[in-house]
């Protein structure tokens, strides 16, 4: 257990640290390798954990691939500026529509994509509005938030719910049903307790004469328009799919794919481009993390944790889902969600109680903000707004964090209950 905890750890470390430029796939790819050399994985493990992950992490390549194009073609800052003007320069209506935006996108194109992809054109939108930098950081820091907490009603939404409906064999329709409900309690509870802590930084109006038009920023209204009938063939491609107990990745990467083709045949993005700069690093990171983690699993984690999950459930549904809800949340604010989701759901394996592998989902979405490193899309979304020269703190997001999260995940399960 030491030795797997200290590769584990230091695996974490250098990821969150990334010395030199070390990219995270590249530094859990060595953790994975170091973890097979001292024999605390074997390569059937390595084939065990690729098995489980694969289907999860293609259909994120494929999210993030469409994503990129409707980015390039100019759909999310159409989204973006339309949301602005309906608001009609009322300050506290744009926060919550741009909350709204925010859940939209995550539920469509995943947390990842929402967290990568709107915040930088966000960003540069309140900058056009000249907004002050107190009321940028509290858009940003609760468009951050709802990323994660709005990822929950769709299987392809978030890396975590791919894993677990995978590993219980959890249907798309049968995912939708128990998670939608949960994921609009979400929306509205984040966007209301968001409001409350943020509401001083929040300016009564907003000149949105500055900003242009948004048909302007379109590079073709016909691809724009083709877009929202392609989603909406693609969503019901991810219901025949279920029905035929097709993998998910076929439909979220061959849908990412078919949309690049089109969009390249129509001269309106290079494919080389958007395929030479899409996050290649997060399917290594998938891996290799999961392969260390696998690591824990082989020492006996898992197993401690069976018995407590065990002990939670003989208590009855309302103990067992809060309980193992806030033990997901707390283990993925310490050591990142993409682990803690797989060892949760290893130690929920012979536990014959579905809702608590919901339970770990909606822990495993929001737990992660109350550290900064507790996602893969913290973590990125972080470098993005770095890069852009807003810096925030370890302990400014710890504390925004902690005061946002508990109450909303105490509230999202108890309404999966």
């Amino acid at each position: 257990m030491i030795l797997a905890s200290s590769i584990f750890l230091i695996t974490l470390i250098f990821v969150i640290w990334q010395p030199r430029g070390l990219q995270i796939g590249t530094t859990a790819i060595i953790g994975a390798l170091v973890a097979l050399v001292l024999g605390v994985v074997s390569y059937h493990d390595i084939f065990t954990v690729t098995r489980i992950v694969w289907d999860a992490t293609l259909a994120f390549v494929g999210i993030i691939l469409l994503s990129m194009v409707l980015d390039e073609i100019g759909f999310f800052e159409w989204c973006a500026i339309k949301m602005a003007k309906f608001s009609k320069g009322n300050g506290h209506l744009m926060f919550v529509y741009t909350l709204l935006l925010g859940s939209f996108v995550s539920a469509l194109f995943a947390n990842d994509g929402a967290a990568l992809i709107l915040t930088p054109i966000l960003l540069a939108k309140m900058k056009i509005l000249k907004l002050n930098a107190k009321t940028i950081l509290a858009f940003i820091l609760a468009g951050g938030f709802i990323s994660d907490s709005a990822s929950l009603p769709f299987v392809f939404s978030n890396l975590t719910n791919i894993v677990t409906a995978n590993y219980f064999h959890i249907g798309f329709l049968e995912y939708l049903q128990n998670m939608f409900i949960p994921y609009i309690v979400s929306t509205i509870v984040s966007i209301v307790v968001l409001w409350v802590i943020l509401r001083k930084d929040i300016p009564k109006t907003i000149d949105i004469s500055l900003l242009t038009n948004a048909d302007d920023v379109l590079k073709s209204k016909t691809l724009f328009k083709f877009s929202w009938f392609f989603l909406a063939l693609l969503i019901a491609g991810y219901f025949i799919g279920d029905y035929y107990d097709l993998p998910i990745s076929l439909f979220a990467l061959g849908g990412g794919l078919t949309f690049l083709a089109i969009a390249s045949y129509t001269k309106n993005v290079k494919a080389w481009m958007i395929i030479k700069t899409a996050p290649w690093q997060v399917v290594w990171f998938s891996i290799g993390l999961y392969i260390v983690v696998y690591g824990l699993k082989n020492a006996g984690l898992t197993d401690y944790l069976s018995t407590i999950l065990q002990e939670l459930n003989a208590r009855g549904d309302t103990i067992a889902i809060i309980g193992t809800g806030f033990i997901s949340a707390v283990l993925s604010a310490v050591m990142n969600n993409m682990p803690t989701i797989m060892i949760m759901d290893i130690a929920l394996q012979n536990i014959p109680n579905h809702a608590l592998a919901y339970a770990n989902i909606i822990g495993s979405n929001l737990g992660p903000k109350m550290t900064p490193f507790g996602s893969l899309a913290t973590l990125l979304w972080l470098h993005v707004l770095a890069k852009k020269g807003i810096k925030i703190g370890f302990w400014q997001y710890s504390k925004f964090g902690l005061m946002v999260t508990p109450p909303v995940l105490l509230v999202v399960l108890l309404s999966l209950i």
